[in-house]
């Protein structure tokens, strides 16, 4: 295609192709240039030739692009894929909440070490309020639904059969909570990589291991680990794809405070 050279002052270019261009959505999105959270405009584009600045004839479609309604730089759509700041910060204090609630129903709520550990994670995690009570009262919803995570939506046999493997692993040679819980089971396999799969992509490795190693913290504030906080530990770090021998050598890093 031949251009015009573009001259300084009012000249038009003689002939090129301009792209037209519609916005078919909006939303909130994570800006890589802004470095924050921004409104954006989904748009798609036709290819036109021009003649002095007049369209004349379609040239086709281009890609959909996402724009920044701050910056005005268009990415390609894929940068709808990484959660906004606000999304983040939600998914990863739900992670640390999970995961708190995961140890417990398998080491069990006798020790105050333990319950005070759980608290001090999920409240350095976001959730500012939590005591004590209100995990306890999790815990007996979770054993009163046998094994699954208080509000978790019902999930269906495809989503049972994917995750049927990692449940199956986990529940041999494994021993059941205090509680009388499976921690190893299908169900609560199920809930943590839920919450941590989507997380763990967004997340740097030491990111990753922080999370893991908070899990360890609680379950070694009133001893060794049982069989049980191990198996889940175990599912913890595969949930958020860190390899079996940096879990194992992040568990063992974590000794018991006395």
């Amino acid at each position: 295609m031949v251009h015009a050279q573009a001259r300084r002052g009012r000249d038009l270019c003689v002939i090129g192709v301009r792209t037209l261009w519609r916005t078919v959505g909006d939303g909130e999105f994570f800006c890589p240039d802004c470095g924050g959270d921004r409104n954006y405009r989904r748009r798609t584009g036709r290819r036109r030739i021009v003649v002095l600045g007049l369209p004349v004839l379609p040239r086709g479609p281009v890609a959909p692009v996402v724009e920044c309604a701050a910056c005005g730089c268009r990415f390609g759509t894929e940068v709808l894929d990484h959660p906004t700041t606000t999304r983040f910060s939600a998914m990863l204090r739900d992670a640390v909440h999970t995961v708190a609630l995961a140890v417990l129903a398998a080491g069990g709520t006798d020790s105050p070490a333990v319950r005070q550990a759980a608290v001090g994670a999920v409240r350095a995690a976001g959730f500012t309020d939590c005591g004590e009570e209100q995990l306890l009262e999790l815990i007996e919803a979770l054993a009163a639904d046998t094994g699954r995570l208080p509000g978790a939506a019902a999930y269906d046999a495809e989503v049972a059969g994917a995750a049927g493997a990692a449940g199956a692993a986990l529940q041999g040679g494994r021993d059941t909570g205090r509680d009388g819980l499976d921690p190893c089971g299908t169900a609560l396999a199920i809930e943590l990589h839920e919450a941590l799969e989507p997380l763990a992509p967004h997340l740097a490795p030491t990111g990753r291991e922080s999370i893991l190693l908070q899990g360890a913290r609680i379950a070694v504030a009133d001893g060794p680990y049982r069989p049980a906080e191990r198996a889940v530990l175990e599912t913890v770090g595969r949930a958020l794809m860190i390899c079996p021998d940096d879990t194992a050598r992040l568990m063992a890093a974590m000794r018991a405070p006395f």
